[in-house]
């Protein structure tokens, strides 16, 4: 029989396993300037929620959420099943999953509508070979991220009229993809592209990764009968940037979620999503629908108009507020001005290269493009007042 005082006897001999060294292991650590000490450069985000200037900041709603699962163990699985719930209830639709951005979205709704639930399948993946492995698309859709679609080993069928996609699909259809920022540059709109699989009974994939504003479209695209939409978690909604939604035909997602983490020999293996990333994206988008849009719209619109009302003094300079049809459908302002005296791309440099460094619209070649979305209280001030000290020198 175990010795008790002996046992008792060696609790002070490892202090670490003890409540001293549970409560340091847990304590706060002292504060401290990491991108300083690491010599990175932080700045005002005046372009957008682009993945190279990390997005959105998480809200404190969704650090909270961070840091209370960075403190307790789960299964896996268990977290995923119990968010996947919720968030169907929340975003009206079938089955919901957390993925590793958009992107990763992307890959396991593929692999999802190649392999379904079939384990030879998703083992084989991206040797295709005997399966399904075409991907029909609109020519005008093509773009940079269906890289992870094609990472599932499928052959992309271009097309550009209903009738061509009537004609391209055959036993090896895997899919069809549509992306929703290209619609109004293709000729079968969204309501169209949803009937045509339907009727020919082929997944329908819409990679609708920014297109949060409007809040409504977060059901819009299930609603019209998409059977898998993914949209990005770590922009306009600002959970971890890293996170991403996947939502659907619930076999599909049932699907999705075989071709991935935790499961080790599947494509998506490599696109896990931890426990802190699922409990903060489920909490994002539950403090996203429940956020005032209108009083969020109007913030937007008065920082872009702060920004153009502190430019009028300067005679050649013009200004516009323009909104993207679909994606990144937020206020942006548009600004003109004589180019013979000082470019727009040496602006561009002068408030990258400043104190406080400022990023503005990557697509700012002929004129300046400025998106406050996602920049913090008092940063209109600040851009406003580093444009004018910019410009004056050569406009004023």
């Amino acid at each position: 029989m175990p010795n008790r005082r002996r046992f008792l006897q060696t609790i002070p001999a490892v202090p670490a396993l003890g409540t001293v060294g549970a409560s340091e292991a847990f304590a706060a650590p002292a504060a401290r300037d990491y991108f300083k000490e690491l010599g990175v450069r932080t700045f005002i985000n005046a372009a957008g929620t682009y993945t190279t200037l990390t997005a959105s900041l998480m809200t404190p709603e969704v650090l909270a959420a961070w840091n209370y699962a960075s403190k307790s163990f789960v299964r896996l699985n268990e977290l995923h099943d119990a968010v996947a719930k919720r968030l169907a209830e929340l975003l009206q639709c079938e089955a919901v999953m957390i993925t590793s951005g958009a992107a990763g979205a992307l890959v396991v709704g593929t692999a999802a509508c190649i392999t379904g639930d079939d384990p030879e399948k998703i083992r084989r993946i991206p040797d295709t070979t005997g399966m399904k492995n075409e991907v029909i698309v609109q020519k005008s859709h093509r773009y940079g991220y269906d890289h992870a679609v094609r990472a599932c080993g499928i052959r992309f069928i271009e097309v550009e009229t209903a009738e061509e996609l009537e004609r391209a699909i055959n036993p090896r259809t895997a899919m069809m993809l549509f992306f929703n920022d290209a619609d109004p540059r293709g000729q079968i709109h969204a309501e169209e592209f949803v009937q045509l699989g339907k009727k020919h009974g082929i997944p329908t994939f819409n990679d609708a990764a920014a297109d949060v504003p409007p809040v409504e479209n977060l059901t819009k695209y299930t609603k019209m009968g998409f059977d898998l939409v993914t949209f990005s978690g770590g922009k306009n909604m600002r959970g971890p940037q890293s996170a991403g939604l996947l939502m659907g035909r619930k076999d599909l997602i049932d699907a999705a979620r075989l071709n991935t983490s935790p499961y080790s020999d599947t494509i998506g293996r490599g696109l896990k999503v931890n426990k802190e990333e699922i409990l903060a994206m489920y909490v994002a988008v539950e403090s996203y629908l429940k956020r005032d849009h209108a009083a969020d719209w109007r913030e937007a619109e008065r920082r872009v108009k702060y920004i153009a009302d502190s430019l009028r003094s300067f005679k050649t300079v013009t200004t516009e507020i323009k909104v993207p049809e679909i994606a990144n459908h937020v206020p942006h302002l548009h600004i003109k001005w004589d180019q013979s005296k000082i470019t727009v791309a040496e602006v561009v440099k002068k408030l990258r290269d400043g104190d406080p460094s400022i990023e503005v619209g990557p697509g700012s070649r002929e004129e300046l493009i400025i998106n406050t979305w996602v920049a913090q209280p008092g940063d209109a001030e600040i851009i406003a007042k580093r444009l004018r000290e910019i410009l004056k020198p050569y406009l004023g």
